[in-house]
This record gives structure tokens, C-alpha cells and sequence, in this order.
């Protein structure tokens, strides 16, 4: 099967991944680095008016066919990741925006998470839309698909990671915690939060401080104060 992204930086990040298989352009687009992608990958490419993009949002111009995204395998993915030091996994338990999503994925590929793990029910999975946000990320990410969270979260313990779960209910100060080493951070939904079985599988729940009026976070913002904070302890910034 196929679906059709668009935006520049994402069908760029996907023709260099080598995942185009048909452009469709507006007759007044005009971009030299990615026309010169398509003519050296032999790309398949079609000029058409601008109602055949008027359903795709901030289209940029440019819509590009491309294959399903490939989902990866967590043993395999797991296997690879022995070696590591300290390898960091992101669980998301019930992301249902794609907006929210997207952005997630560009934040872990930002801070360097090795797999972002979702479950295969009650979650956003890829789509147009989450690729659109993620801005090309998408193509260096692992995502893997789960049937289930909590099965997974045992799984990992079994392989030493250590689950950092996220919550306002808890005293556990963010920044107090010990980072190092294989770190699976799992993060919940704006509304519910962590769901209580993975809650209760998580070895630690730490929360993020709220000092404003506004007393949490959306699910993309928390993320990047996290990933955020575990970078930057494992890696501190030298002059």
C-alpha cells in the first residue's frame, strides 16, 4: 500500500531516504535541491493545478506518493541495542493527536531516543499528518508496535532497562532522578495520563513542576522538557 505526504523538508527527508514513489507538482513550484533529487532518483514526476492539493493542508507544492512506513521490531531493535551503554527508549501510552504525535517524533530524534514504542490500539499511529509535523524526522525514526504496553514494559526490565514513568501525581522530582544507563521513559496523554497498570509496572514516576498558572504541559512540551533533561545529564554541555 502507499499514501501521499507533502511539505518540502518532509518529501526531501523521504526522497533521500529512498521511499518516493511518484511527485506531483504545482506548476509554479521551484525548489533546485529537490528537483534535482527527483531527476537523479528518476522519480516519476507530474505539473498539475493547484486543486489536486487543496485537501492537503500546507502542501507547499509538492505531494509525493511513498510506501507505508515501515514499523520496526522490537527484538530486533532490542538486539541492536545490547551493546549500547545507555541506550534510551520512549513509550507512549494513548497519543491519540496526530499533531501532538509528529512532534513527539521530532524531539526524539532530536535527543537521540533509540525506539519510540506505541501500542497498537487506542493510539495515533503514522499518517500524513504525523508525517507532516514530524518534519522529516520520521525517516530516522524506530517505531515499534506493541499489542501491549504493560507486557512490554516487562519485557524491558528483563533486559535491564530501567521505566521512568511521568505523572502530576506524584512528588518525585524530575530532575532528582539518576539517569544513566538503559533508560525506558514512558510518557502519557494529556487528558488520562499513564494508564494505572502501566503506571503500576513503571519502577519510578517522576513529575515536571509546574511554577505557572497553567498546571500541566501537552504531551509534545513535557517530551522535550524530558528528553530534554535526560540529555543533557548523560552528556553535560562543556566550553
Amino acid at each position: 500500500m502507499a499514501q501521499w505526504i507533502y511539505g518540502k523538508n518532509v518529501v526531501l527527508e523521504a526522497l533521500r531516504a529512498l521511499r518516493v514513489k511518484k511527485v506531483l507538482l504545482l506548476q509554479s513550484f521551484h525548489d533546485p535541491l529537490i528537483e534535482q533529487f527527483i531527476l537523479q532518483k528518476r522519480i516519476p514526476v507530474e505539473r498539475v493545478g493547484k486543486e489536486r492539493f487543496d485537501i492537503h493542508g500546507n502542501h507547499q507544492g509538492i505531494l509525493a506518493e511513498v510506501d507505508d512506513f515501515v514499523y520496526a521490531d522490537l527484538n530486533t531493535t532490542l538486539a541492536k541495542l545490547k551493546n549500547q551503554p545507555q541506550p534510551l527508549l520512549l513509550l507512549i501510552d494513548s497519543i491519540t493527536d496526530p499533531q501532538n504525535f509528529g512532534a513527539i517524533i521530532r524531539n526524539a530524534e532530536a535527543f537521540g531516543v533509540a525506539a519510540i514504542i506505541i501500542k497498537k490500539d487506542q493510539q495515533v499511529q503514522v499518517n500524513a499528518t504525523v508525517t507532516k509535523v514530524a518534519a522529516g524526522a520520521l525517516e530516522y525514526a524506530n517505531i515499534i508496535l506493541v499489542p501491549n504496553l504493560s507486557q512490554t514494559i516487562e519485557k524491558l526490565k528483563e533486559e535491564h532497562y530501567w521505566i521512568v514513568g511521568t505523572s502530576l501525581e506524584t512528588k518525585q522530582d524530575y530532575r532528582d532522578f539518576n539517569y544513566q544507563g538503559p533508560i525506558a521513559l514512558v510518557m502519557g496523554s494529556e487528558g488520562e495520563g499513564l494508564h494505572r497498570l502501566v503506571k503500576e509496572r513503571c519502577d519510578v514516576v517522576v513529575q515536571i513542576p509546574m511554577v505557572g498558572k497553567v498546571n500541566s504541559l501537552n504531551a509534545a512540551s513535557a517530551t522535550a522538557v524530558m528528553l530534554s533533561w535526560i540529555h543533557n545529564a548523560r552528556f553535560p554541555f562543556k566550553k
